[in-house]
């Protein structure tokens, strides 16, 4: 993998994350940092199937639309509430920007 690789921080909050039982006390920092994760996974296949994007400031607002997308469902599936998804979503963007600025 590109940016995270499996045994990343990342990677253990993604596992962490998606296999928590129904519950709001995950951390808006462990959302962040599985999603990134997950938009960094999702962002590599869109690229193998589509080709690399135009531009970084394209690359990134793609990645930020899996991160968001990612966020949204484990928001719902998991009970958080509107504070922790905006601050999940805003650490997982940063995270993803950091990672995604050294490609391009």
């Amino acid at each position: 993998m590109g940016w995270f690789s499996d045994d990343s921080d990342q990677a253990g909050a993604y596992d962490q994350v998606v296999n928590a039982p129904h519950k709001a006390t995950l951390s808006h920092e462990l959302i962040a940092a599985a999603a990134s994760y997950e938009a960094a996974k999702a962002y590599e296949k869109h690229c193998e199937e589509n080709g690399q994007p135009a531009s970084h400031a394209e690359a990134k607002e793609i990645l930020a639309g899996f991160s968001g997308a990612f966020v949204d469902r484990i928001v719902e599936t998991k009970g958080l509430d509107f504070f922790d998804k905006e601050k999940a979503k805003h650490a997982a963007k940063e995270q993803l920007y950091d990672a995604s600025s050294s490609d391009y």
